[in-house]
Parts: C-alpha cells; sequence; structure tokens
C-alpha cells in the first residue's frame, strides 16, 4: 500500500534536463546570445559582414557556380 511520501514514479513535466540546448542550456527557449555559439552559424554571418572570411574550399564551389562573392558598396543616390 503506498505511503502519502512516495514520490510519482514518473514526472508530469515534459520538459527535462537533457533536452536542454548545448549551448546556452535552454528548455524551452534559447538565450538570444545563443546562435553565435554555433560555429557553422557563425561562419555564416562572418562571411555575410565580410567577404574576405569565406573559405577557400567556398570560395571555389561558388566560383564553379558562377557566383562572386564581394563586399558591394552601398551608394546613395542624392535627392
Amino acid at each position: 500500500m503506498p505511503t502519502q511520501n512516495e514520490l510519482p514514479l514518473l514526472h508530469s513535466n515534459k520538459y527535462s534536463a537533457d533536452l536542454a540546448c548545448g549551448h546556452c542550456d535552454g528548455v524551452i527557449r534559447h538565450e538570444p546570445w545563443c546562435i553565435t555559439q554555433n560555429a557553422s552559424v557563425r561562419y555564416a554571418y562572418q562571411v555575410i559582414t565580410d567577404p574576405t572570411h569565406l573559405s577557400l574550399a567556398d570560395h571555389l564551389i561558388l566560383h564553379a557556380l558562377g557566383v562572386t562573392w564581394t563586399a558591394q558598396k552601398i551608394r546613395l543616390k542624392p535627392r
């Protein structure tokens, strides 16, 4: 006969620590800075902001596809 001091075998909360993000430990939501901890995503952001970060392999792949990955200067038109 179970006593009232016994804990239930299953917890009703569907979230647990083993489901936490490996970067920010977020279980339900990620921290705002979390995305920068992923090396692939960080590389993509760096390449977007500065084309000199593009690796040689990626440069060759883009070249083979006919893509030129360069910085573009934005020209403001006078009104």
